[in-house]
């Protein structure tokens, strides 16, 4: 049965935007911390490699 004319169902949709931003939010921190840590292994190599000659 159709829902009377004039109801929407705003919760639903402002709870999933919430839950996809909190996802998506982790997921670029996520991808941030491991960009971070990469970085931080090559600048400790080349450190290494530096110190070595």
């Amino acid at each position: 049965m159709p829902k009377p004319k004039g109801q929407k169902n705003t919760k639903n949709k402002a709870k999933h935007a919430k839950l996809l931003q909190r996802k998506l939010n982790k997921q670029r921190a996520d991808k941030e911390a491991t960009k971070a840590r990469r970085k931080a292994i090559v600048q400790k190599a080349n450190q290494i490699k530096n110190d070595e000659l």
